[in-house]
């Protein structure tokens, strides 16, 4: 029997349990009902980033921007995309460093957008500058 996955819920933030074969189901979330890979982008702040990164099975790619970055607006639809074409193999999340700045500094962002893949709560790889959906899929396959 293969061990279930954790996966966060990118809506309400709550850990799932899914069999590995069920992800390509587009499972959805037991306590608020939405779908758990649907290629949604998490909205994360100070409390939640910690706990998202760290207690989901799936790798996560998080995108450090703010408001008044214009690459940052730039590679969003960019970043969504993305989102979509990986779903269910790695989550995806923002964090608004104007939000959480206490993240944004523990994490050392200096520039902006950054994108930092998380695997079981530790930064394994970190990039600055906005990119396209192919290059943000160009990079995560060589992660």
């Amino acid at each position: 029997m293969t061990e279930a996955l954790h996966i966060v819920c990118p809506h309400c933030l709550r850990s799932n349990r899914v069999p590995p074969q069920r992800i390509g189901d587009r499972p959805n979330c037991g306590a608020c009902k939405q779908p758990l890979a649907s290629g949604d982008v998490a909205e994360l702040n100070d409390t939640s980033l910690t706990s998202f990164t760290g207690t989901s099975d799936l790798p996560v790619l998080v995108d450090f921007w703010a408001s008044w970055c214009g690459p940052c607006q730039a590679m969003a639809p960019e970043f969504q995309t993305a989102a979509r074409t990986w779903a269910g193999k790695v989550a995806f999340a923002k964090v608004n460093t104007e939000q959480a700045q206490q993240s944004s500094a523990r994490l050392g962002i200096r520039s902006i957008p950054t994108l930092i893949l998380f695997r079981n709560g530790r930064e394994v790889a970190r990039q600055s500058g906005a990119m396209s959906a192919a290059q943000l899929g160009a990079w995560l396959q060589q992660q």
